[in-house]
């Protein structure tokens, strides 16, 4: 028996005796593509988004503003648009026509009258540009954005 030779082993572990060392290198790489190929593919699908298209972009936490932006007054118009698109006038929800409808009487009772979109954070902006092109239409010209305050 050979004097560095375990009872048993073959001679294919090497000339001096060792044991053969697992190359890791191949895994790594293998891993590496697969992580260059994940996010690629949450970009994309992200950039997407789920109606695709023009309707495609991030979620945008929008910035908080200044109490003293807008100052309130009676004649002044709020209109709320909730996540899910229903306009909100006066505590009421309403419908396109009514909200028209209220345009076009805040116009006739004061020309002045400055319409405040309050909409929620979820609402798209092409729903926001409606209700501003529906009080534009009315002859309502100053519009304003409802924000939360900022601290």
């Amino acid at each position: 028996m050979a004097m560095g030779k375990t009872p048993g082993s073959s001679d294919d572990e090497g000339a001096d005796g060792g044991f053969a060392e697992i190359n890791i290198t191949p895994l790594t790489d293998v891993m590496l593509v697969l992580l260059i190929i994940f996010m690629v593919t949450s970009s994309v699908i992200t950039q997407q988004g789920p109606g695709g298209g023009a309707k495609a972009g991030l979620k945008v936490n929008l910035p908080k503003g200044g109490a003293a932006d807008v100052t309130a007054r009676t004649t002044d118009m709020s209109v709320a648009v909730l996540a899910d698109g229903r306009f909100v006038l006066a505590g009421n929800v309403v419908a396109e026509a009514e909200l028209k409808q209220a345009f076009d009487t805040a116009k006739a009772q004061n020309p002045d009258t400055v319409v405040i979109v309050q909409a929620d954070e979820g609402v798209s902006h092409g729903t926001v540009v409606q209700v501003m092109e529906m009080a534009k239409k009315a002859g309502l010209a100053q519009l304003a954005i409802g924000v939360r305050e900022g601290n």
